[in-house]
């Protein structure tokens, strides 16, 4: 089931290093990264899936679904 009219994430909370660590919703619910992921994960988000981070020490990451715009990017979305 598609979540295109539904819940998409409209903000971003970034650590001292820059990683998204919570997300707000477009009805003012923030949860965390995880919750997120899990909520990706059941296609309870519109336009976003999950993957891997590469390296040493992989780990799933939330990701904007590609559509050949980098500004509604996670990483572009407003902070709060």
């Amino acid at each position: 089931m598609s979540n295109e009219q539904g819940l998409h994430i409209v903000a971003v909370r970034k650590n001292g290093e820059g990683n998204i660590e919570q997300v707000k919703f477009n009805n003012g619910e923030v949860a965390d990264l995880e919750t997120a992921i899990r909520m990706a994960e059941a296609d309870q988000i519109a336009n976003v899936n999950t993957g891997a981070t590469r390296g040493d020490h992989p780990h799933k990451t939330l990701r904007s679904n590609p559509d050949g715009d980098p500004t509604n990017n996670l990483d572009h979305l407003p902070t709060f």
